[in-house]
């Protein structure tokens, strides 16, 4: 798929509002009132059988986001810190507060709430994974549902940017997910698609602007 094929990088909003305690509810206050964006298929072509939604803000301290995945068997076996979640059901955060394409945080989230973090570096021959790093003070909730599941995510910017964001900072990010439906083949679907079977192309990343 040729770069030039693909839609425009998408703008995201982060909205600013008070948040409270970590809960992946996605009927509680304040996500029902914050932007959102859908999911896209990752390849253009292909068709998703089960959408993701995601909600987006911030307030002094962190980047929240909620994912609210359809999903008709939601399931993930792995629950140990840093297992290879990508080989199972993952929603996964990327983010770029540099804005340079030269450094990058992953963070994943699965349905049992195991997480996986790292930063990649952009060497000579492509990017080097470091799963030393910790994001320090991340708070992450999940929980299954008729229908479905979702992931909540709170990102301190103490330890991915080192300050809070002033309104109209713009980062790179990018926001997917990996479903594997029962007797059907592996979907991958994100909010700025790569046009390629694999997220890790930064200069396919969104823009996530601050309110």
């Amino acid at each position: 798929m040729q770069e030039d094929s693909l839609a425009p990088l998408p703008v995201a909003r982060c909205g600013r509002a008070s948040f409270g305690q970590t809960s992946a509810n996605p009927t509680t206050f304040p996500w029902n009132t914050l932007p959102s964006c859908d999911f896209q298929a990752n390849t253009p072509g292909d068709l998703l059988s089960q959408g993701t939604r995601l909600r987006l803000g911030y307030d002094t301290f962190a980047l929240h986001l909620l994912f609210v995945a359809q999903d008709t068997h939601p399931w993930a076996t792995l629950t140990e810190r840093d297992a290879p979640l990508y080989k199972e059901e993952v929603c996964e955060v990327f983010l770029d507060t540099e804005g340079d394409g030269l450094s990058y945080y992953e963070i994943e989230v699965n349905p049992n709430n195991a997480v996986l973090d790292g930063c990649m570096r952009r060497v000579r021959n492509g990017f080097r994974k470091d799963f030393r790093w910790r994001c320090a003070g991340l708070q992450t909730a999940a929980r299954t549902f008729e229908g479905g599941w979702a992931a909540e995510l709170s990102i301190p910017f103490d330890s991915v940017a080192n300050q809070t964001p002033e309104p109209g900072t713009r980062w790179r990010a990018n926001f997917t997910r990996i479903d594997r439906p029962a007797g059907l083949s592996r979907e991958l679907s994100a909010w700025s698609p790569t046009g390629r079977a694999q997220f890790h192309i930064p200069e396919r990343f969104g823009v996530l602007e601050f309110e």
